[in-house]
């Protein structure tokens, strides 16, 4: 049995033909011959706004990862795969829009899945199958599963399959799982007479049809708009500043261990009172929020599920719908008492488990978000039991655990009932206050052991506490007062121009304070001239897309004039267009009626009418059409600050043009320096609403971008020479597609490609040669490079191309706003920030994992722009590493501290941040020339030009 992913090809197809022959031959559906695009289900329609939005991100991805010890057949495991994609057409699904539209179309079924195997010790494994399942999918592309091979042993393996949520939910897994054992059976006795018996599946496109004819349940729905009306988001104590590296770790997850004896204890008290483990648990969970937040009106979605019946099983697919439970925790009544009203809602909610939860939103509008914008359903509960592993014929399997370090939402409690009970509390590290959660998650267990011993304990004698307010040192005296009183549960301090002191709080319940007591609160514990002139109560305090309080929506502060001029009024008429209402200037637009597919609209409306760049995303952060149109005017000034769009040439009117993408970046703005400084022609690849930022004399500007194949093939046919700088940084299926389509379309002259010393991974040897191998884990954005470099060297000096040259660069710095936000919330985030906000810099100790060094190589733009454009006369026909310097991170953080004028501390310690775990010294020997600083390119005096106030673009 072969373990050799190398086989002979010859053998592989023999696989594959045998495995598909074996498949049972498809039984007739109700919906066959139905072929073309089809509508969204529900769940998928949610899942593609958040991937539209930018809001997907790995927290979508599903990693499936097994620890087989025994002999694997990679070829068998391949052609299993590839049978498994043949039979669920949802797992080579492509999703499209059209119209404003989405939907869904099933693409040809693949001849082989591609198995990657690479070798790594066990202990290393981690970091590698991370990586691996980070790695977003293109939905436009279709989402075929990923599979990788980590080989430890001859016969000892780790298998990652990488799922897209839209394609899978939970129960397929068990599907999958079993459906590979067979199929991998089959294929791995080619001498087999007996194919594997398995039924024709049911297709997932046959269940959206239904779905979707099915349209709305009109009595469902006016139930759940009754349940949930007056409901508000729980309020979670927030961070006062969102984590300097919530980019790189937005989410993490507190587990505490729980004896054995408490889940057997929990299902013996559901019971007792006619409820499921999932029942008690969810009233734990309850339980905890309200001691943690003090409210008693409080909402928890749990995930149901639309299988029912036979017809359904076997469905790969996501038929998951989220559930939003409302109950009441008022009285401090007893634990038992309140696992019974959890009982009723959970009863209550499966009677109308069949309304899917985005038609729930639809119909409450505003009211399905907090006043702050704050999703209604923001907290989950549920119970995980043993995970799914592959079982493989000859193998035995044990499943491994692989996190993307991502969370759907901003907090969820979990019960893990194995052999080895826990508590897990998951958050967003910008939605829930860092030592809260620590809190948090030890309250959940206690509070979960405590309930197990005495269901009787009332509320208020259960572990865990609503935390202690926390207020920012400029916090007004006042404020700060009445958010502490027990009472009060938001409170701000304004002062109208020219008028006096004005409070505004927001009671926890009716029947509170009045606004005489209040004010009588601040008289007896302020000086004279702190005390307000008047307390006003609120409902909730109106707040800004970041969460910050809006004077101006006051109730007594005066009102700002309404925005004039085009861009006010096309924002008006969209918003009036898509939200039926003409709006103020500062409706907020989830008020209106708007979600996630009105803000992609909006936004495609406004940036076709007015040219300017403008996303979803734009629309859901700015929220208000003062905001929107406040957005655009600046917009619309850079613009106009830019140089005139020169007349375009006739095509190829100039020898020598070079193609420069990415010329928009802070990499492209110098390369672009450099070549109007040697006198070469230029034509640069912008977007349309970014032309402006790059038009000037001697630049054409051909616009597009690396999603349009077409444009790019059509860019280098006119060029005589590329340098390719442009990256998604986050879609590396993007980049390679556009390397191979622009290397296809080279017919001469040299190419240059900006790649990234990422493309080497993480080299054994601390000091690394130009073209030293690559060695595993390498990261998405790192084996893009190094796929992309494949592609453009291997056609080098073929059919008529000139040679080629990859430019592997460090971290970039140079005085331009793309590399200064680079600076501030990229790789080196964690320091700019902790420095910013006079937190500690926590460093990774010398000697610590048995590295003497840590730090990072760096370039300075300038150089970096030499190198590249000195390649297009004296091409290094190869790899090229371009570094001006290496810095240890000691030195880094007292360059920091010192520019921003920051007191942070500066410490040692002997755990290594993922962030600050660099331990490389590149050598740069093929550009030592064009390398060599020019004045103002030292260390110190590129970072204080960065850290500076004054902007070059």
């Amino acid at each position: 049995m072969s373990t050799d992913p190398f086989t002979a090809p010859a053998r592989q197809e023999e696989l594959l033909r045998r495995a598909r022959a074996r498949a049972a031959r498809p039984a007739p559906r109700a919906d066959a011959g139905q072929h073309g695009p089809v509508p969204l289900s529900h769940a998928q329609r949610r899942m593609w706004l958040m991937d539209r939005l930018g809001h997907g991100g790995a927290s979508y991805s599903v990693p499936f990862g097994t620890r087989l010890r025994g002999p694997l057949d990679v070829d068998a495991l391949s052609a299993a795969l590839t049978s498994l994609v043949r039979r669920h057409e949802i797992l080579r699904t492509r999703y499209g829009q059209r119209d404003g539209e989405p939907y869904q179309e099933v693409l040809a079924a693949p001849g082989a899945i591609a198995v990657r195997v690479v070798t790594a010790d066990a202990a290393d494994a981690g970091d590698l199958l991370v990586a691996e399942a980070r790695r977003p999918f293109d939905l436009t592309a279709g989402t075929l599963p990923r599979v990788l091979v980590v080989r430890h042993a001859p016969q000892d393996h780790t298998v990652l399959l990488t799922f897209h949520h839209i394609a899978l939910d939970g129960p397929s897994l068990e599907t999958v799982a079993e459906e590979l054992g067979t199929l991998y059976a089959a294929a791995a006795d080619p001498d087999s007479t007996s194919g594997p018996q398995l039924p024709e599946p049911p297709q997932y496109a046959d269940f959206a049809r239904r779905e979707h004819r099915a349209g709305d349940a009109p009595e469902g729905l006016r139930h759940w708009a009754d349940r949930l009306d007056g409901a508000v988001p729980p309020r979670l104590p927030a961070p006062a500043r969102p984590p300097a590296d919530a980019d790189v770790r937005p989410a993490d997850t507190h587990t505490a261990p729980l004896d054995c004896a408490v889940p057997d204890a929990l299902r013996e008290l559901g019971r007792r009172h006619r409820a499921t483990v999932f029942t008690v648990a969810l009233a734990a969970a309850f339980a905890t929020l309200h001691r943690c937040t003090g409210q008693d009106d409080l909402v928890i979605g749990v995930a149901g599920t639309h299988r029912r019946g036979t017809a359904m099983r076997g469905l790969v697919g996501l038929c998951v719908n989220t559930l939003p439970l409302r109950v009441d925790a008022s009285g401090d009544p007893a634990f038992s008492t309140l696992l019974e009203r959890v009982r009723d809602a959970m009863l209550d909610a499966q009677r109308h488990r069949e309304v899917p939860f985005d038609r729930i939103l639809e119909r409450l509008g505003a009211t399905a978000r907090g006043a702050d914008g704050t999703a209604l359903v923001r907290v989950t509960a549920d119970v995980l039991g043993a995970p799914t592993a592959l079982r493989l014929p000859g193998t035995e399997g044990e499943h491994v655990e692989v996190g993307v370090g991502e969370a759907k939402f901003d907090l969820s409690f979990a019960v893990m009932d194995t052999d080895q009970p826990a508590a897990l509390v998951q958050y967003r590290r910008a939605a829930l206050d860092e030592e809260a959660a620590t809190a948090l998650g030890a309250a959940h267990a206690a509070l979960l052991t405590a309930v197990a011993d005495d269901p009787a304990l009332r509320l208020s004698e259960l572990p865990g506490a609503a935390p202690a307010p926390r207020t920012d040192p400029g916090t007004h005296p006042a404020e700060a007062l009445l958010c502490a009183h027990p009472e009060v549960s938001d409170a701000t301090v304004a002062t109208p121009a020219g008028g006096p002191l004005l409070a505004y709080a927001v009671l926890r319940a009716t029947g509170g304070p009045s606004p005489a007591a209040l004010r009588a609160h601040l008289r007896d514990r302020l000086a004279a001239d702190l005390v307000p002139a008047a307390v006003t109560l609120l409902d909730t305090l109106p707040r800004d897309a970041e969460g910050a309080v809006d004077p101006a929506r006051l109730p007594g502060m005066p009102s700002r004039s309404e925005p004039e001029g085009p861009y006010a009024e096309a924002v008006r008429t969209g918003f009036a267009a898509l939200l039926g209402r003409t709006p103020a200037p500062d409706d907020d637009f989830f008020a209106l009626g708007g979600h996630s597919l009105v803000a992609v609209q909006l936004a495609e409306r406004l940036r076709r009418a007015l040219t300017l760049p403008l996303t979803g995303l734009d629309i859901l952060q700015a929220r208000t059409p003062r905001a929107v149109t406040a957005l655009l005017d600046e917009r619309a000034a850079q613009r106009a600050a830019a140089p005139a769009k020169p007349a375009a040439r006739p095509v190829r009117a100039r020898a020598g043009t070079v193609l420069v993408t990415g010329a928009t970046g802070g990499v492209g703005a110098f390369v672009l320096r450099e070549l109007a400084a040697q006198g070469h022609p230029v034509l640069a690849l912008a977007r349309p609403e970014s032309a402006h930022l790059v038009a000037a004399e001697g630049v054409d500007v051909v616009e597009g971008d690396l999603t349009d194949l077409d444009g790019l093939r059509a860019a280098v046919r006119r060029a005589d020479a590329v340098i390719h700088a442009a990256c998604t940084f986050t879609r590396p299926e993007v980049d390679v597609a556009a390397m191979a389509a622009m290397v296809d379309a080279w017919s001469n002259g040299p190419f240059t490609f900006v790649s990234s010393v990422d493309a080497y991974g993480h080299p054994e040897a601390g000091t690394v040669a130009e073209e030293s191998a690559s060695r595993e884990p390498l990261s998405p954005y790192g084996r893009a490079k190094l796929d992309c470099e494949a592609l453009l060297l291997r056609a080098a000096g073929t059919g008529g191309r000139g040679g080629a040259s990859a430019v592997r660069s460090p971290l970039v710095w140079g005085p331009h706003d793309r590399l200064r936000d680079q600076l501030r919330w990229g790789a080196t985030g964690l320091l700019y920030q902790a420095a910013r906000e006079g937190r500690p810099l926590v460093l990774p100790r010398p000697g610590t994992r048995g590295h003497d060094w840590y730090g990072a190589a760096w370039v300075h733009a300038a150089a970096l722009a030499r190198a590249v454009v000195s390649c297009l006369e004296e091409p290094v026909h190869g790899v090229a590493n371009a570094v001006s310097g290496h810095v240890a991170w000691q030195d880094l953080a007292t360059d920091l501290t010192e520019l921003l004028g920051s007191d942070s501390e500066i410490r040692e310690s002997d755990e290594v941040h993922p962030d600050l775990d660099h331990h490389w010294h590149y050598r740069a020997d093929r550009l030592t020339r064009p390398l060599r600083p020019g004045p103002g390119e030292d260390r110190r005096a590129v970072l204080t030009a960065m850290t500076g106030t004054s902007p070059e673009r």
